[in-house]
């Protein structure tokens, strides 16, 4: 009975240290998760603000200007648990709109990096469907836009905010942080940039802030040699600008939700395990470096 008694005895100890390993487990686990994930807010696009040549013509002519007005926009935010201020992510969905992985997947990634993350919807409230065979030139303004929305927000540390795209929001992406581009007319500025797939051009010279270009070697919707022109065009004087191509990979190579593969418009969009594991472990150490610290 004494043995018997000793042994159930050891199995509760062994059981009870199980239980409080398993609590602490879940604690650090779940520690970063979202609080008021994907919660829905309404901003504006950043207006189109009105350059010095143009108000002084107008006083001369003794024209009336109006006060310049944004788009109204929808965005989806989600943010760590706690107080803040926290680094910050906006994310800019791409021609086809608000896909899964950057609408859910991406945001929960990041938040659980402990950022606030602010998707900005560039769709609905225009009615618009897709842009994979047009051009929304506006996207460079809901980014910041998007921005000023959360420099009203105690929880965000608006000098460690990066922007980060997806395809054509990859492309605007790199549009608002080149050298002499609309940036420089915004009260607020990003401090990194992360582009997946955009189309790259030679001509945007320097950056504003470091940037993260992630492309396919296989991707002829963003071709990588556009890329890797624009970098061998940077001054002495440019923030970094770091280029990874990963191999046998096509455009979307990090959705999930494309791992059977597609052909679109005569390009072809697959999930690369291997690759979109690579480019998440770029993405962690780039903003950790940039904006977390």
């Amino acid at each position: 009975m004494r043995r018997l008694l000793v042994k159930r005895w050891r199995s509760s100890v062994k059981n009870t240290r199980l239980f409080l390993c398993l609590v602490a487990f879940l604690s650090v686990t779940f520690a970063g998760n979202p609080a008021d994930a994907d919660e829905l807010v309404h901003f504006e696009s950043a207006p189109v603000k009105l350059s010095p040549f143009r108000i002084s013509k107008a006083r001369e002519q003794g024209e009336i200007l109006s006060q310049p007005q944004g788009t109204p926009l929808l965005g989806y935010l989600s943010r760590p648990r706690g107080d803040g201020p926290f680094p910050a992510v906006v994310v800019l969905h791409g021609c086809e709109g608000m896909r899964l992985s950057v609408k859910d997947l991406w945001p929960k990634r990041l938040v659980s990096w402990g950022y606030v993350v602010l998707v900005v919807d560039s769709f609905t409230t225009r009615n618009i469907k897709d842009t994979c065979q047009s051009h929304l030139p506006d996207r460079v303004f809901d980014a910041y836009g998007a921005l000023a929305f959360l420099s009203e927000s105690s929880f965000v540390d608006i000098r460690r905010v990066a922007l980060m795209g997806f395809s054509t929001g990859g492309t605007a992406t790199l549009e608002g942080t080149k050298i002499e581009g609309n940036e420089q007319l915004m009260d607020h500025k990003f401090q990194a940039a992360v582009a997946y797939y955009p189309r790259c051009a030679a001509t945007q010279g320097d950056a504003t802030v470091p940037i993260l270009i992630l492309t396919g070697e296989r991707d002829n919707w963003s071709p990588a040699d556009r890329c890797r022109k624009r970098l061998a065009n940077l001054s002495d004087d440019s923030p970094p600008i770091e280029l990874n191509i990963y191999k046998g990979t096509y455009h979307d190579f990090d959705a999930p939700e494309f791992k059977v593969g597609r052909k679109v418009l005569g390009h072809i969009e697959k999930y690369n395990p291997d690759a979109a594991e690579k480019s998440i472990r770029s993405v962690y150490t780039f903003l950790r470096n940039y904006i977390s610290n």
